[in-house]
């Protein structure tokens, strides 16, 4: 089944638990009770919601992830949790025990499927140097010694949105619609390697230490492009805030279907698979990543 994604944003609501029933309310009354296992994703962007204590709880307890939106409406803050597995500390320490080696070959793996779906947003966008990226994707060896990540995004953005245009979370728009959208994304990864019995602090590449979960941006990093071709649609009609038409179309993403194994399935679920691929990875027992691809 598909898990839902909601969020509150047009109105302050009381988020309470109820016979495993997430129950929304304004000013006492009711306005909706959502069954919690039907939920992957919470987004609160309303800053006069408050939350019960046993909410929160169930929510985690069901391996939902809860976004909180600050004041500009852009999210500040994800709960994850703890306990999703009931064989997550052995499969922590198939992680702290993988060798570095291995971490590089899933990296490249990684960097090469984002390239090349680059290629494919920039094809859908009816942008040139598809074909470039493509052969750049080719050359990256493990660990992406030559930094070509880099290389291709540097190519990539000036094509698509143009020679002016930096990728800054904090710059220009369509920045801040993207950010939205990779926000989402992460979340969703991150929710998919808890339930799998990962943790999302012990990361392949990236290593920031003010940064909780460097895996989660490792894994989302080939599943960017799916947000940066919705995001370009609606920068070309000439939208450059996160409105509620974007939110939607972004959040559709998330059910959007994806190739894996030669089979169409929501990315929501394909993210599930690739985070018991990842885990068969790290254990050695299967040294290639199966990564979802666009239609």
């Amino acid at each position: 089944m598909i898990k839902r994604i909601i969020e509150i944003s047009t109105a302050p609501a009381y988020i309470s638990v109820k016979h495993l029933q997430l129950v929304l309310k304004r000013e006492g009354d009711e306005m909706a009770s959502i069954p919690i296992e039907d939920i992957g994703v919470l987004i609160v962007d309303h800053p006069g919601c408050t939350y019960s204590h046993a909410a929160l709880n169930e929510l985690l307890a069901n391996n939902v992830a809860v976004i909180i939106c600050g004041k500009n409406h852009h999210p500040n803050g994800l709960l994850l949790p703890l306990d999703a597995n009931s064989l997550q500390s052995e499969r922590f320490r198939v992680q702290v025990a993988a060798k570095e080696p291995a971490k590089k070959r899933l990296w490249k793996q990684l960097v090469q499927a984002k390239i090349k779906h680059q290629a494919w947003c920039l094809d859908q966008c009816e942008c040139e140097g598809g074909d470039g990226l493509r052969f750049l994707a080719g050359k990256v060896k493990s660990g992406d010694v030559g930094n070509h990540e880099a290389q291709a995004a540097a190519r990539y953005w000036k094509l698509l949105l143009g020679g002016d245009f930096r990728r800054n979370r904090d710059g220009l728009p369509p920045n801040g619609m993207l950010n939205y959208g990779y926000t989402v994304l992460r979340a969703a990864v991150a929710r998919a390697l808890c339930s799998g019995g990962l943790h999302p602090s012990f990361g392949l590449h990236h290593h920031n230490r003010y940064n909780a979960y460097p895996l989660a941006d490792d894994v989302m990093e080939p599943f960017r492009p799916l947000i940066d071709r919705e995001v370009f649609d609606f920068w070309r009609k000439g939208e450059t805030s996160v409105a509620p038409e974007l939110k939607q179309s972004l959040l559709g993403i998330l059910s959007q279907d994806v190739f894996l194994a030669g089979e169409k399935r929501p990315l929501m679920n394909a993210l599930h698979f690739l985070s018991a691929n990842l885990l068969r990875a790290l254990a050695g027992d299967d040294p290639c990543l199966i990564i979802p691809t666009p239609d």
